[in-house]
């Protein structure tokens, strides 16, 4: 079971990888990029709807949320596509990884984060 597990989990880092090659090709529909774009990168973010640390819930995201829309986006891309984007990241995910991409994540997150608190301070300090 822990091996079907194992695979499982490889099999969804995998298409959440096509997932987000497939939001930079041009030959995908631009709202179809969009979902993408927000699938992949809800997956590979650090920041979770629910926090990890609450029990139960705080993995629940990541295990119903994350594959639900990986169907959705795979539903609205063409396989042969799919097949080829597939292919691409898994090449990928054989070379090593990158943790200057996962540092540029955070600032991201970071940046949107004290950008909406500059604007709701003049707001919640009334």
């Amino acid at each position: 079971m822990l091996k079907k597990l194992r695979m499982w989990a490889e099999a969804v880092e995998c298409d959440v990888l096509a997932v987000w090659i497939a939001a930079r090709d041009p030959r995908v529909p631009w709202y179809v990029k969009a979902l993408a774009g927000a699938v992949a990168a809800y997956a590979l973010s650090p920041i979770d709807l629910i926090p990890d640390f609450i029990p139960v819930l705080g993995y629940l995201d990541d295990l119903v949320l994350v594959p639900l829309g990986i169907l959705l986006v795979l539903q609205l891309i063409p396989a042969g596509l799919m097949q080829e984007f597939r292919a691409e990241a898994a090449r990928r995910l054989e070379q090593p990884k990158s943790r200057l991409a996962a540092v540029v994540i955070v600032l991201i997150w970071v940046g949107a984060a004290a950008l909406i608190l500059w604007w709701l301070w003049p707001h919640v300090a009334r």
